[in-house]
């Protein structure tokens, strides 16, 4: 099937030598040159109509690590185990993951297919334009702009929020528990290590791309050296448990209150699908990616498989070495795994991994901001934001939309504020983040099923690529059922441990009264829908056209032909031997 990245020669050759109108970060349309842009950049003059504003810097190493360090499997499993615990026991978090991992590669390997065909930083919002009738693209690409945004600032905001819980965790530790950081105290290092997160992303992406190249050696090494620190350990502390115990324990009745055990097993999927999401962050660096239509779509193939194996093997070590499960979900710092660490390992290696699970997190933080800023950049170019022109301005010194940075990063600090007031619900930003996101991937899968308007790229599953498509529309419609409902049992306001049912609560024995067992997610979601209807009848269904389909290419000859007079023609033709010699 003809492709944009398989034209013939003569059409490759033709516009080698165009002149195309295309869109800039600023909204004006001017004509420019593509004789000097590489393959890459000229695709996305030519073909998506974008002006090519980002250097591209990572190749296949450094966007395959990139895109493993979006999971951060074990940071994000240390940080969300105690779902499945709760939810289960040992049994749900073992086959839970498996069971869950398989739908969450669907998604992925599907995502990578669409990033594949179209490689721009709007990611799977872009792909609604070529796959949905023209008459829908702007109100699906409108949904799905919203429910991404709304997913990935979720995704930020809970990460480093987490990030902040481990590193206070390692303090405690340090002081034999005699310090236990309350919810103030992390909402405090969060607004802090946020900023920072800023900061990093003020960098150019040469830098960014040179600190992100290495960090998949560092976490393999962490996660193996900790898979046989613990296994090797455990025996000697009475914590280890058997396989009979790891496959087969299931809690009845689960601490969760849910009834029967079977339905309540069904809540560690969400410890899976916040490990395993934001797969297209990948395809929202795609400008900054050499021969991103095949180097974006393989390192979200791979890095999904990578976490999936390697998060499955590592909870099932967790899961031999934790001792007794009810000991750990009452940690004092209310973090399972760090607990597990400190009780296998001793003070000294339970600082030390869950330090290193706080670095790992940070580098979470630093990869899905930057993702999340350009995507801004991207929606804006598009006027799907309000005050879309300053989102789009690029800093001359660094190459990067450091307004896009700025919002992104007030956007996250200014959600984790409500656990001042209230950690239930902070406690949906973990929720909501999974669901907003893979409903933002499955819309646009679902329309290149139902429309048929695909075309693909290097990277094409072929005919399976349709059961692929349709099992992971199937499996998001089931989870985000599960994932609405509350975690526990029964929802009424009274006297209990709001800390001690949730991975990331930072104080497990201080008492609150208030209805935790409450699910925001389904408030975060609704409200983010309210908005963008509001904002859509408001403005965008006035000036909102959806994301531009291709760039008007012309001939330079054609377009001499055409200019009203002699001396215009000529002024013209100067004008553009001029830029081109530029």
């Amino acid at each position: 099937m003809a492709h944009l990245w398989e034209m013939n020669t003569n059409e490759i050759d033709r516009r080698k030598s165009s002149v195309v109108a295309i869109h800039g970060p600023d909204g004006a349309v001017r004509r420019v040159s593509v004789t000097q842009l590489n393959d890459a950049d000229r695709a996305l003059a030519a073909e998506f109509g974008y002006e090519p504003v980002f250097k591209r810097e990572f190749g296949y190493f450094s966007a395959f690590s990139f895109a493993v360090s979006i999971s951060g499997t074990f940071a994000t499993i240390a940080g969300t185990l105690s779902y499945p615990l709760y939810a289960g026991g040992s049994a749900s978090a073992v086959w839970c993951w498996l069971i869950s991992g398989a739908g969450c590669m669907c998604i992925a390997c599907s995502v990578s297919e669409l990033v594949s065909a179209y490689p721009t930083c709007g990611g799977l919002y872009y792909t609604v334009s070529r796959l949905a009738p023209k008459e829908w693209v702007p109100s699906i690409s409108w949904v799905v702009g919203w429910l991404n945004l709304l997913g990935q600032v979720a995704g930020v905001a809970s990460s480093e929020w987490s990030a902040a819980a481990l590193l206070l965790a390692a303090v405690s530790m340090g002081t034999d528990f005699k310090y236990l950081p309350g919810n103030n105290d992390v909402v405090g290092v969060m607004a802090g290590l946020t900023v920072l997160t800023g900061l990093v992303n003020a960098l150019s992406t040469k830098w960014m791309e040179r600190m992100t190249k290495w960090y998949v050696v560092f976490h393999v090494l962490i996660i193996v050296s900790c898979s046989i620190a613990l296994l090797v350990v455990a025996g000697k502390h009475g914590t280890l448990h058997t396989g009979k115990y790891v496959f087969t324990n299931v809690e009845d009745p689960s601490l969760s209150g849910w009834t029967p055990s079977g339905w309540s097993f069904l809540f560690g999927f969400l410890s899976v699908s916040w490990t395993m999401t934001d797969y297209d962050a990948t395809a929202h660096i795609a400008e900054e990616i050499q021969e991103p239509e095949k180097k974006a779509a393989w390192a979200i193939s791979l890095a999904m498989a990578f976490t999936y194996i390697v998060g499955w093997l590592f909870t099932i070590v967790l899961c031999f070495t934790m001792g007794n499960p009810h000991e750990i979900l009452n940690s004092p710092v209310a973090q399972p795994v760090a607990q597990i660490f400190y009780n296998v390992l001793g003070k000294s290696g339970g600082i030390f991994f869950t330090v290193a699970a706080f670095i790992i997190l940070m580098f979470v933080c630093f990869t899905a901001e930057q993702a999340l800023a350009r995507t801004i950049f991207a929606f804006s170019r598009d006027n799907l934001l309000p005050f879309s022109r300053v989102w789009t301005k690029i800093h001359p010194l660094t190459g990067t939309p450091l307004n896009a940075v700025a919002i992104s990063i007030f956007c996250c600090i200014a959600i984790n504020l409500i656990g001042l007031g209230s950690y239930t619900a902070i406690a949906g930003v973990f929720n909501v983040c999974a669901i907003a996101l893979d409903w933002s991937y499955c819309i646009p899968i679902f329309c290149k099923l139902v429309f048929g308007k695909f075309k693909p790229g290097p990277w094409y599953m072929g005919k399976v690529g349709y059961f692929v498509n349709a099992w992971a529309c199937i499996w998001t419609a089931f989870v985000a059922i599960i994932f609405v409902m509350p975690t526990a049992l029964p929802v009424s306001a009274e006297t209990v441990s709001a800390y001690s049912h949730h991975p990331q609560s930072p104080r497990m024995h201080q008492l609150t009264s208030e209805s935790w067992q409450m699910n925001y997610a389904v408030v975060y979601l609704a409200g983010i829908l309210a908005f963008a209807a509001i904002y859509w009848y408001a403005y965008g269904k006035r000036f909102y056209t959806g994301p531009i389909i291709e760039a008007k290419v012309e001939d330079e000859a054609f377009s001499n032909d055409v200019e009203r007079s002699s001396d215009e023609n000529s002024m013209r033709k100067r004008n553009i031997v001029e830029k081109e010699k530029n």
